[in-house]
């Protein structure tokens, strides 16, 4: 499937925690670049989550998760641990430059407060997880790109904050076993 190249002139200049470029490491193993929603969202908590657990499968596929987020680097920090991803690489967008260079909008009513998103908020919450304190801009919508040799391979556009990407398949569009 052809993707926008949207963002990807970005790419040298999203330097991650540890000083890499993403351009640069998308050319030694593919990365996928997780854009998180603010982390007192409780979808964000949920998608933290699901990375959490399904990180080794990811990673021995060859793939290099790094986050990109709203929150100072040190914030961000004590959820990656809370969440067991401490290690993994990430990068600072308060300013939302990335995101919109991506392609992701700010949200409308419908995609942050409406009815579906009320139903899986509540199906969040029962599997324990909860809203917290707004670290960045709450109308901000996540996604996620697979990206190998800067470009695009695969991406998970959220419709709704509520959207539940599958990691897994989004990864399996290029592991290298």
């Amino acid at each position: 499937m052809q993707y926008s190249d949207a963002g990807l002139d970005l790419l040298p200049y999203m330097v991650t925690n540890l000083g890499h470029s993403v351009g640069a490491l998308s050319k030694e193993q593919p990365v996928m670049l997780v854009f998180l929603r603010h982390f007192g969202c409780i979808f964000c908590r949920e998608a933290l989550a699901d990375i959490s657990r399904q990180r080794e499968h990811i990673e021995s596929g060859g793939i290099k998760i790094i986050f990109v987020h709203m929150a100072a680097g040190e914030e961000a920090e004590k959820y990656f641990e809370k969440y067991q991803l401490s290690g993994l690489e990430h990068i600072s967008d308060p300013e939302c430059r990335f995101y919109q260079g991506f392609g992701l909008v700010k949200g409308n009513f419908r995609q942050l407060f409406g009815l579906q998103t009320w139903i899986r908020g509540f199906s969040a919450v029962t599997e324990g997880h909860s809203a917290g304190a707004q670290l960045g801009d709450g109308f901000q919508m996540p996604g996620v790109f697979i990206v190998q040799n800067g470009e695009i391979q695969e991406q998970f556009i959220h419709k709704l904050a509520s959207d539940r990407p599958d990691y897994l398949d989004l990864a399996s569009c290029c592991s290298v076993q």
